[in-house]
């Protein structure tokens, strides 16, 4: 009995280890970004581990920051609000689709990528996002 208490003591403190090393990071929601390209997620890729919490800043006003359907590795979903801040604790390894929901039309899109390992043409294939959407995701990607 004490070696199966022991067995879920250590399980619990790895996991307790893990979430305290977890990362903080902010992505900020802008008109234009600081390579003149306009309505952006920057940065637009994320590099991030099991257990980080992604903040995305409306750093300029009108923007919001929500999942894409079919977009997320762990299968979660997250909808901020106009003008406010939303996280998200990234829970598996893949790829998570994020989009300014009012300026997806102009592109305004982000991938969290997390691992090392990606199915950059499964993460697309047979979504629905509009032309500079599609654009921005394949440069994205190709920063893989």
């Amino acid at each position: 009995m004490n070696k199966i208490f022991m067995g879920v003591g250590i399980m619990v403190l790895s996991l307790l280890a893990s979430f305290a090393s977890a990362a903080e990071i902010e992505v900020k929601m802008l008109n234009k970004g600081s390579d003149g390209e306009k309505m952006v997620f920057e940065p637009s890729l994320i590099r991030a581990n099991v257990g980080d919490t992604v903040t995305f800043l409306p750093t300029d006003k009108g923007h919001m920051a929500a999942s894409m359907k079919g977009m997320m590795a762990d299968g979660g979903k997250f909808k901020g609000k106009t003008n406010k801040p939303v996280s998200y604790v990234v829970t598996a390894e893949g790829l998570y689709g994020v989009k300014c929901t009012p300026h997806m039309a102009n592109g305004m899109v982000a991938v969290i990528a997390v691992g090392d390992s990606f199915d950059t043409e499964a993460f697309l294939k047979g979504k629905k996002v509009s032309k500079k959407a599609k654009a921005r995701f394949e440069i994205i990607l190709g920063e893989l």
